[in-house]
């Protein structure tokens, strides 16, 4: 990952969530009536961070968790519920202001730390698990597995990560998607084969210490994404 292209991809990223596309996202992750096919990609959305939540533990107490590119917090408030001491991180402080007036009365505000930056910042600290729910898929393959491997150097036990999928319907989808008012699309998004995706993460030096553990594609209408764990040996 050339430091360069990873810094201009994340400026722009942060320029669509924070500026372009923030009324639109805090609808999508909102319970206030939406259009068709965004009820699809909520419903997606939805199905992925309960497959996320199900690879965690049920009791957290005491454990850290990192999540990165938390959005509007729901992963978040959910992780908190089951005890964890969580870190929020994510690239637009709209997104970050509009996650921490969402925490519900029922979780400590001492429970969720919301951080308006990168999510590859060390002073962050180390994590017993990291989750990175649709967060790192505007990234090239390469680029998105060495994100992986700097956010593995400060996790303890698993990196539960999702990427887009290489499918034809999705390149579809995308084609159909660009025909949409600009308001209304998403960034362009980087599909890999989970095949050379394992291949990339494999050859990684800093991953070798990391095996594969479950596998999901979630999919729903215009939403579609697959969720992997990597584990710690």
């Amino acid at each position: 990952m050339t430091t360069m292209h990873y810094l201009e991809r994340r400026s722009e990223l942060e320029t669509y969530f924070d500026r372009t596309a923030v009324a639109a996202w805090t609808r999508l992750t909102s319970e206030a009536p939406v259009g068709r096919i965004r009820a699809t990609v909520r419903a997606g959305r939805d199905e992925m961070r309960q497959t996320l939540l199900s690879w965690l533990p049920e009791d957290m107490s005491g454990a850290r968790l990192l999540d990165a590119g938390c959005g509007t917090g729901a992963l978040s408030i959910d992780a908190a519920r089951r005890g964890a001491n969580v870190v929020a991180v994510d690239i637009s402080p709209s997104l970050i202001q509009i996650a921490s007036g969402r925490l519900p009365a029922d979780i400590s505000p001492n429970a969720i730390r919301f951080v308006a930056g990168d999510m590859l910042d060390p002073s962050l600290g180390k994590f017993d698990f990291v989750v990175a729910m649709d967060s790192v898929i505007h990234y090239r393959p390469d680029d998105m597995v060495r994100i992986f491997a700097g956010l593995a150097t400060r996790t303890m036990h698993s990196l539960l990560v999702t990427f887009a999928p290489r499918t034809p319907a999705l390149t579809f989808m995308h084609m159909v998607g660009r025909a949409f008012p600009r308001e209304n699309r998403a960034p362009a998004i980087e599909p890999v084969s989970e095949r050379y995706l394992k291949k990339l993460i494999t050859e990684h030096p800093d991953l070798d210490d990391w095996l594969f553990g479950r596998s999901r594609r979630v999919t729903s209408g215009f939403y579609k994404s697959h969720a992997l764990e990597l584990l710690r040996r």
